[in-house]
């Protein structure tokens, strides 16, 4: 099952790669924002993460929301911060 999970923008890693950091249930992950293109992500901004790529932003609420039925969801919440956990995104400097 493909799900999107919500997480905060905390900073922007790189704008040449695209990467910002994300806090998302309470860990901070690289995300890649390069699908947000017409819609820059800014520190404070929430947005939907798949397998570590922001899909969309939301607003705070949305977010609260999202997190509430993916809890629900039981198995399918786990399975998705699994997968996002697993990814594994880096500047383009980390692999020199």
């Amino acid at each position: 099952m493909c799900l999107g999970i919500p997480g905060q923008i905390i900073e922007l890693v790189d704008s040449n790669d695209q990467l910002a950091r994300a806090e998302v249930s309470g860990v901070s992950r690289v995300i890649n924002i390069g699908l947000l293109e017409d819609d820059q992500a800014r520190p404070g901004d929430w947005v939907l993460i798949h397998v570590g790529f922001a899909m969309s932003k939301i607003d705070e609420r949305e977010a609260e929301l999202a997190l509430a039925s993916l809890k629900l969801m039981g198995l399918a919440y786990e399975d998705e911060l699994a997968a996002l956990f697993e990814s594994r995104i880096t500047t383009s400097t980390e692999g020199e």
